[in-house]
Order: C-alpha cells, then sequence, then structure tokens
C-alpha cells in the first residue's frame, strides 16, 4: 500500500533484496542442473540430484564419478553456492530487522478491512486540519480511511487508534482507488497546499460522479476553481477561524455554545438531514405543525431547506414540507435514533 520514497532509493540496506536473493538461488540451481548435463551427460533427474546435494552441502554419494572437468564445475559451484548463502541470510536478516515483513502483512490486512467498506469517508491529509476531522468522525464512528503520503504522520493511527490509512500521495488515482472512492459517500481533502486539493478533487470526481466532495482552501481566489473541479464544498479554516474570534467579541455565549455541542464531550449530540424523499408519505406536503416531532422525539428543527437551496433558520410550525426542501434537525443520538423510528410509524 505504501509508494516509493525517494530517501529508500539511495538507502545502503537497498543492495539486500530478498527477490534478488531468491531469483540467485533459482538462478544457482538452473547453472548446476545444465552443467551437470552438459559436461557430465547426466539425465534431468540426476542432475537435478546431483545439484540439490551439492548446493546444500549433504555429501551424499555420487550418481557416477565426476571426470576432471567435472570436478572443476562442482567446486566452482560450491563456491558460488556459498556467496549466494551469504547473500540470502544477510537479505533475510535485513528483510526482518528493518520490519518489512510485518509492515507488509499490516498493510494487506488494511487493503482487506478497506475492501469491505461501503459509504465511508476518505480523508486526504493527516496535518492538523486533517487530525482535527479525523477524530471527529472517530468519536462519532463514522468508517474512515486515511490518505497521507508521509507515513511518520500516521504513527498515531497505527499505534493508538490502528485505524485505516494508505501511506501515498492522494493526488494519485491508484491512491483513491485503494481507498474504495467508488464505494464512499464522501471525501475531504486536507492537504496543505491549494494545488495538491484541487488535483485530488480533480481525480476524485472523475473516478465517482456522485460521491461528496468537501475541499480545503487557503486561498479565497480557489474556491472558484475547486467547485469547477468537482468539490460540493469549499471550507477555508483560516476565514472560519476569523470569523469565530471576532464573534466572541460580542457574542461570546454563541461560539462558546457552538464550541460545546461540537466537541469530544458532547460526541452524542448531532445534526441530522431529513430530505423530502427520506421522509414518509404520510409527512410529506404537511406543515411543521401537523408532524409533532419536538413532542415525540426532543429534537429540534433548527433549518429548513427549499427546491432552490435557500435556508430558513428555525422555520415556523406553519412552514410547509414541500417537494425538494430538506430539514435540519438538531438532537441527541438518541433523540435522533427516536426521530428515525418515529418517522417509521407514521408511515406504517
Amino acid at each position: 500500500m505504501s509508494t516509493t520514497n525517494p530517501k529508500d532509493i539511495t538507502a545502503p540496506n537497498n543492495f539486500l533484496s530478498l527477490r534478488i536473493a531468491l531469483l540467485l538461488m533459482a538462478f544457482n540451481v538452473f547453472v548446476g542442473i545444465s552443467g551437470f548435463m552438459w559436461i557430465e551427460s547426466y539425465s534431468l533427474r540426476e542432475a537435478f540430484y546431483m545439484t540439490i546435494i551439492t548446493i546444500s552441502t549433504v555429501g551424499y554419494a555420487e550418481v557416477q564419478p565426476l571426470d576432471a572437468n567435472g570436478q572443476l564445475f562442482v567446486s566452482l559451484l560450491i563456491i558460488f553456492n556459498i556467496a549466494v548463502y551469504a547473500y540470502l541470510i544477510s537479505a533475510f536478516t535485513n528483510f526482518i530487522i528493518t520490519g518489512k515483513v510485518f509492515t507488509n502483512m499490516k498493510e494487506k490486512t488494511i487493503a482487506k478491512k478497506i475492501q469491505k467498506l461501503q459509504d465511508h469517508v476518505i480523508l486526504c491529509g493527516y496535518g492538523k486540519h486533517g487530525r482535527e476531522v479525523a477524530h471527529n468522525l472517530i468519536n462519532h464512528k463514522i468508517p474512515l480511511v486515511v490518505i497521507e503520503k508521509e507515513e511518520t504522520k500516521t504513527d498515531d493511527l497505527i499505534i493508538d487508534k490502528n485505524h485505516l490509512f494508505i501511506v501515498d500521495d492522494a493526488t494519485h488515482d491508484d491512491a483513491l482507488i485503494r481507498a474504495g472512492v467508488t464505494r464512499a459517500k464522501a471525501i475531504i481533502t486536507a492537504l496543505p497546499d491549494d494545488t495538491e486539493n484541487l488535483f485530488t478533487v480533480l481525480s476524485a470526481r472523475q473516478l465517482s460522479k456522485n460521491i461528496k466532495i468537501i475541499s480545503r482552501a487557503f486561498d479565497p481566489r480557489s474556491e472558484k476553481k475547486l467547485k469547477m473541479a468537482g468539490a460540493n464544498h469549499v471550507i477555508m479554516p483560516e476565514q472560519i477561524g476569523g470569523y469565530y474570534m471576532a464573534t466572541l467579541v460580542n457574542k461570546p455565549g454563541a461560539i462558546d455554545f457552538f464550541s460545546f455541542i461540537t466537541n469530544e464531550y458532547a460526541s452524542d449530540i448531532g445534526f441530522e438531514v431529513i430530505t423530502y424523499d427520506d421522509m414518509p408519505e404520510s409527512c410529506k406536503d404537511k406543515r411543521i405543525l401537523d408532524l409533532h416531532i419536538r413532542k415525540h422525539t426532543g429534537t429540534n428543527i433548527i433549518g429548513y431547506k427549499d427546491i432552490n437551496g435557500k435556508y430558513i433558520v428555525n422555520p415556523g410550525p406553519e412552514t410547509v414540507i414541500d417537494k425538494g426542501c430538506s430539514l435540519i434537525v438538531l438532537g441527541s443520538e438518541q433523540q435522533l435514533v427516536d426521530l428515525k423510528e418515529y418517522l417509521g410509524t407514521l408511515d406504517s
């Protein structure tokens, strides 16, 4: 699942390749069989037998006495075999010490788990903003796959959380495919550069036409380009942070409350979006007053979105649930569960 790191190309241990060692061993056997068949006129079975007892240094009896050329060939074969064995042992030891055997096992296990995911979220970038996103998604038990090209940044995912991750560049189509972009319900690009976010959004939209794409941006001029590339939403953390700090001056209570319902200590408080199509037939084209949602579930309808995308904050009880609209509901985790059950009873 990991890609080649440029620093590994020049690393001294790269000389010790287990694959090369196995190829040398196979070549050693091939040379032995060919040499015995050519020099001593052995059959394939006899040549294979002689090659195995020679390179394994078992020392069983020869098929037939060797002539001078055969003895010289066996001597050279043994010397070459000693070198191959030394390289094989060094390569295998390096493979174990560097942890590649365990890394490969871990990567295969993660790949199998990702292949089973459906309607999960892909997070591209595990920097300071990406970590916050991952922390909140994990707290709300939302299936998550992280793509981060710097392996050291995923250490806490490996050790503390043991969550699913891919060490790769999120701008690569292959990384998105391995993360299950065609099965995911959303992708969040929190990369540290607007250009990288743009490439990732463009790739994700080409691979999946229906996936919801949320992108981070630094430069306000990038917002239009990201939306043209396929992003559904573009978030500028610095702009939001500035708004929060300014609002704290004259409306500190409102910001404190919003911070409370979105932090980890209030993980049981959440929002639910109920679309017109998701509602039972008995609720469609009726007033909010007629549904008695707050009375039976305790949840609050805090927003109404009409067919044109216009929002009404805290809609009145006379508001009619028209075709193409959606309701934004606030409540505790249990209240939201009760809401779904209540709407289900209205359809029965």
